[in-house]
């Protein structure tokens, strides 16, 4: 009986401590990453490539945000947007069944896997024949697109809106030329 009492006093402190330390953790937020991308391409200049990154957080659909930057090849950022994961749900096509949890998510990660599809890179923004439409929000940058013939790239924000963005050489900034279905 003397041998089991020191046994059970130590058994006792050991599964204190590691409660007590458990606790510690508790108030550390973890960043779930469902999805993590990157690649490069030229956008900035036709002689370097930017990197274009994404990321796709969080563990349920009302918390997870898609995050999209690039990153020119100097290093310092000239994009960056965040999509809340409600927001996609919200804005896509009806006919898609989403009612469970399982299908957001996975919808979700959809989105994110083909944000980098080759389609969505257009080699130049703007061909020299285009003309400017209503859905051109600064013709002028349109113009500027024309001559520069630099890259653009373009990202859904649901069923009906694609934001199409590309440099502004003038701007020294990513803006947007075109915002249409």
């Amino acid at each position: 009986m003397k041998n089991i009492l020191p046994f059970t006093f130590f058994c006792f402190i050991l599964l204190l401590t590691s409660c007590q330390s458990g606790n510690k953790n508790k108030g550390e937020l973890k960043v779930f990453k469902n999805v993590s991308q990157s690649l490069t391409k030229s956008f900035s200049s036709l002689n370097t490539q930017d990197t274009f990154k994404i990321e796709l957080t969080g563990r349920k659909p009302e918390e997870m945000v898609l995050i999209f930057n690039i990153t020119r090849a100097k290093g310092d950022e000239i994009y960056h947007v965040e999509l809340k994961g409600k927001d996609l749900l919200v804005n896509t096509d009806p006919n898609v069944d989403l009612s469970k949890e399982k299908e957001q998510i996975a919808f979700l990660k959809t989105i994110a896997d083909n944000f980098f599809s080759e389609d969505n890179f257009l080699v130049p923004a703007v061909l020299p024949t285009d003309q400017a439409d209503n859905y051109v929000p600064d013709k002028i940058f349109y113009e500027e697109l024309k001559k520069s013939r630099l890259n653009g790239f373009k990202y859904r924000l649901g069923k009906e809106s694609n934001v199409y963005i590309a440099w502004s050489e003038k701007d020294q900034k990513v803006k947007v030329y075109y915002n249409c279905c």
